[in-house]
């Protein structure tokens, strides 16, 4: 693998102390293939603030460069101060701001609708302080009905100021391929970093598909479906599906892979490790 494809990692805050011990492991076996960051999400809201401050604070004290998702949506101006400022005493520079959804009963929107608004508002009041990813969808974000505007939403908030974007997981590297392709037409010079989910539990990765309007290719459904209950297949398999997806991505000139790992570290390091063949 082109030693110019940064390679990092995702993680949700673990729930218990064991989770959070499990995690440092994880985190120590992953660092392993020396990765530009590991990135913490956030739950709906900011409902896991606690928790992912925690978890990048035990990664940032492990010598690793930690990146926070900071969502907006039922967020203030001054909480958003508010966390930047702990994360900056913590020495953390680097963001993943997204819009985020309101914890289920909650009404208020707070004063932010879309992350492109987060961004600017960062950036008027912090300067370049930040390193900023955002996301997007190289399939369509699952809430939007039409493709252009969900491409104009990623190009407004680039042009917002973020430095760098991270997709949604995918299996179809054509559908990356042609977002990238669309987003330079728009102006979008930063990198776009396609997201890479490992196929551990393939009915949950089925669920996560069917919920985020994500296509997995008939003939690999049709294999993961025949294997049943046969849990090595579906690794085996599911190594081989993903790694070939990464090799097509970087020949085709991906700056890099960010790994959904589900806080485990065993397949995303092997798929790294065939990568280096």
């Amino acid at each position: 693998m082109n030693d110019n494809v940064a390679i990092s990692f995702e993680f949700f805050p673990p729930n218990t102390p064991a989770g959070s011990e499990k995690l440092k492991t994880v985190v120590a076996e992953l660092a392993a293939v020396r990765p530009q960051f590991f990135s913490v999400t956030y739950g709906a809201g900011g409902s896991t603030r606690d928790k992912t401050l925690a978890t990048v604070r035990d990664i940032a004290a492990a010598g690793h460069e930690a990146a926070p998702h900071l969502s907006c949506v039922g967020s203030t101006r001054e909480s958003i101060v508010q966390i930047l400022d702990t994360y900056r005493a913590q020495k953390i520079r680097r963001l993943v701001a997204l819009r985020g959804d309101l914890p289920s009963g909650t009404a208020t929107a707070g004063d932010f609708r879309y992350a492109a608004e987060l961004i600017r508002f960062i950036r008027q009041t912090q300067g370049r302080d930040w390193h900023i990813e955002v996301a997007c969808y190289p399939e369509v974000h699952p809430q939007q009905r039409y493709a252009r505007r969900d491409l104009q939403y990623f190009a407004d908030k680039m042009a917002a100021g973020a430095d760098s974007a991270i997709t949604q997981f995918f299996y179809n590297a054509d559908a990356y391929f042609h977002f990238v392709d669309e987003a330079r037409k728009l102006g979008v010079t930063a990198p776009i970093v396609p997201g890479v989910m490992p196929i551990l539990n393939y009915a949950r990765i089925a669920q996560f598909g069917a919920r985020d309007g994500i296509e997995i290719p008939r003939w690999v459904a049709l294999k993961m479906e025949g294997f049943m209950d046969d849990a090595e297949s579906v690794r085996a398999f599911g190594l081989d599906v993903v790694t070939r997806l990464c090799e097509r991505l970087v020949a085709g000139g991906a700056p890099g892979l960010h790994f959904y790992t589900l806080n485990q570290s065993a397949l995303s390091l092997e798929i790294c490790r065939r990568l280096q063949r």
